[in-house]
């Protein structure tokens, strides 16, 4: 009978990925020798960075919920909305589907990816057994979903592009688009930055 073999990770056997080509070399070498990028065992600084990034993201998605998104000018009549405030609008209008739309992707998508990356620099540091073939799949679905967020900002851009009749009505965008922004993009990088091997070296540390 053959006895089971513990998994370990390339690191630990002498080797690093390239994480363009996954091409693996020897840990000592500089640079990948099949697409010539630049090579490192792991990414300095990594979890500190990606949790930087993510406290800024925080910061800023306060100001993005409260202050106008857009506001709309309609004869002289100026009307701010905020993003809460413009699904309650929809939902009085009974438009459901843009509701939940604006709901999942201004609301749930970037709560639920700060609450990720942040459980994912508390596990890197601080957990001792944890699940890395989960958590690198919670990483990749963060990432994937990350993008979506921008849904709202498309919305009020395009609404700020076409409806332009000169002192009947305009559209003009809010603070909060920018600040909402600047979560989107921050968090994208937040994700970009934070290395999942250093999740699997836990493997060898068990």
């Amino acid at each position: 009978m053959l006895e089971s073999t513990k998994p370990i990770t390339a690191a630990k056997s002498g080797l690093v990925n390239c994480l363009v080509c996954h091409q693996l070399a020897p840990i000592a070498s500089t640079h990948c020798k099949r697409c010539s990028t630049a090579l490192s065992s792991r990414i300095k600084n990594s979890v500190q960075i990606s949790l930087s990034l993510l406290v800024t993201a925080v910061l800023l998605y306060i100001p993005a919920n409260i202050y106008p998104i857009m506001s709309t000018e309609l004869l002289g009549d100026t009307t701010e909305s905020t993003i809460i405030g413009g699904i309650i609008l929809f939902l009085e209008h009974e438009s459901y589907f843009i509701a939940a739309v604006i709901f999942i992707a201004s609301v749930i998508v970037p709560m639920a990816k700060m609450l990720a990356l942040a459980w994912l620099c508390y596990c890197a540091n601080r957990a001792d057994k944890i699940k890395q073939y989960e958590l690198t799949k919670l990483y990749r679905v963060t990432e994937f979903i990350g993008k979506w967020s921008m849904v709202d900002i498309f919305v009020v851009a395009i609404l700020v592009a076409l409806i332009q009749l000169g002192e009947l009505m305009s559209i003009k965008v809010g603070f909060a688009a920018t600040a909402f922004a600047g979560v989107v993009v921050i968090t994208m990088i937040s994700a970009h930055q934070f290395d999942t091997r250093f999740l699997w070296d836990k493997v060898d540390e068990e």
